[in-house]
């Protein structure tokens, strides 16, 4: 560790989420849009009403930009494992890697066959065929998606591997557990249904431009009404994955939820934080606070929430730092200096292991003991394992908040397209269009959450990022993020330059 350029840690870091919010920019409205154009075409094949057809085709033109651009960003998004996080490649590729190759060789290959067939077999294939051809492209979209899901969650929640001391490698014991790990598929299914949201904010906001311009308004109010029931249905199904999915982090990854909530010290029947003045400059010393100021918080919520029971208990920050012991399920957390002591003694076992594995074989026993506090053996102070307490605690705050606006604004829109014509109603059509940097925003801060709520965890528990990532220069690693920067920035101009021009000329 001591060879470590810890600047080219920070750069390593900042490329990888440069990359992955501008990836993620495209991938949500991959799969909302298919969703939509989706159940558009299907009312086209049982109406046979050439209305559908256009609708449909209009709205694949837009998902076909987007689609093209989310691979293209994709692809270097996954090269950078091999490039700028290689230590990381080596100790867990074997698991890694897995998920990733049923990806690219499966999931891709299935939505760019079928993606083809829809753009180009409108005269070539039957009104079935076509369809089919249409509801397997967003599926293989989201068959990939729920691949690349797989192996984050598994860099959350570790399972199904067992670390083999011959290899210096962690290998895959249980392709099932990794692919079917309750942490995924919680994960898989709130990431899907928000992106459905994003994708019929979409709708909704370009049918609204249509509506103020007063062109193609049947196109528009149609549009609108299917993504507002989708919209309703994806928000309220997004409130409850939502909910499983923050459960699983209050079970696997306690400090997430820490920073989240701003908790310091954690006690039975803890409240929800819904806003408090946490300062979002500085990390909060927690070790004197008892809680952040001015907090406005809803009674025993937080304990419901991680706990399911009114009375449970939820640790803080400090708490985990300092170990505790939940009376009432006998859940116990080792302190922290506990876990860097028995990594300390995984790696030193390991490395006398390698210098002779059979003179030394008792030492196996040794490093399994050991082996789940292994990343705590890089570690070198409480301040490392604390995630970033603002950017986790507001950003949260951010994603329910505007999750929240979103189920209400579909709820009245549905309810203003099943009661009255909205073709005059400006007010809407404004409405609508905000929402559309809105439901980006809700989208990255997401993101931002799962991924800074994990720090420094490159593997929860078993590898920090300054001991994943490659050995280079920090200054090759800032030019390629200047680079990137710079290639992303432009790609993403000319997407939206493309999706403006195809839609006012349509």
């Amino acid at each position: 560790m001591n060879n470590i350029d810890l600047a080219s840690v920070d750069w390593a870091r900042a490329q990888f989420a440069l990359t992955a919010i501008y990836h993620w920019l495209f991938v949500p409205l991959t799969l909302g849009l298919a969703v939509i154009m989706g159940i558009m075409e299907t009312i086209y094949y049982r109406t046979g009403k050439e209305f559908w057809k256009e609708a449909s085709v209009f709205w694949q033109r837009l998902f076909g930009i987007n689609f093209a651009m989310g691979v293209a960003t994709g692809i270097i998004l996954e090269f950078e494992f091999g490039t700028n996080w290689s230590n990381y490649s080596w100790f867990v590729g074997d698991i890694f890697g897995a998920p990733l190759a049923v990806e690219g060789i499966v999931a891709f290959f299935m939505e760019s066959t079928f993606v083809a067939v829809m753009f180009f077999g409108w005269q070539k294939v039957s009104r079935g065929f076509h369809l089919t051809a249409t509801w397997l492209s967003g599926l293989g979209a989201t068959f990939s998606a729920w691949w690349i899901l797989v192996a984050n969650s598994w860099m959350q929640y570790p399972v199904g591997c067992q670390f083999n001391p011959d290899t210096m490698r962690n290998e895959m014991t249980s392709f099932a557990d990794v692919a079917l790990s309750p942490f995924a598929i919680d994960k898989f299914c709130h990431t899907v249904t928000s992106s459905w949201i994003v994708g019929a904010v979409f709708v909704v906001a370009v049918s609204c431009y249509f509506l103020l311009k007063k062109k193609h308004e049947e196109l528009a109010k149609k549009s609108i009404h299917i993504a507002a029931m989708v919209g309703l249905a994806a928000s309220l199904l997004a409130l409850y994955t939502g909910d499983e999915s923050a459960y699983k982090v209050a079970q696997v990854q306690p400090m997430k939820l820490a920073a989240m909530e701003a908790l310091y010290n954690g006690s039975e029947s803890q409240g929800l934080t819904v806003i408090a003045a946490v300062n979002p400059f500085a990390q909060p010393d927690y070790a004197n606070e008892e809680e952040a100021p001015l907090k406005l918080e809803v009674p025993c919520m937080l304990s419901v929430l991680a706990t399911r029971t009114v009375d449970g208990y939820v640790p803080g920050i400090n708490d985990l730092i300092n170990g505790y012991t939940d009376e009432k399920t006998g859940r116990t957390e080792l302190p922290l200096s506990e876990k860097i002591e028995r990594g300390q003694k995984a790696i030193a076992a390991l490395q006398a292991y390698r210098k002779d594995p059979q003179a030394n074989a008792g030492l196996a026993d040794e490093i399994a003991a050991n082996m789940p506090y292994f990343g705590y053996g890089f570690v070198r102070s409480a301040e490392e394992i604390v995630p970033y307490v603002p950017i986790c605690f507001y950003a949260f705050r951010v994603m329910v908040g505007l999750g929240s606006l979103f189920l209400l604004f579909f709820a009245v829109l549905l309810f203003l397209t099943l009661r009255k014509d909205i073709a005059g109603m400006k007010w809407l059509h404004w409405a609508g269009i905000a929402m559309l940097p809105l439901a980006y925003v809700c989208s990255e801060s997401g993101w931002i959450v799962a991924e800074m709520g994990r720090q420094p965890w490159t593997i929860q528990d078993m590898l920090p990022t300054w001991a994943s990532v490659s050995n280079i220069a920090s200054a090759e690693v800032m030019t390629t993020f200047f680079i990137f920067l710079a290639l992303f920035t432009g790609l993403l101009v000319v997407e939206v330059s493309i999706m403006c021009k195809q839609i006012k000329n349509y």
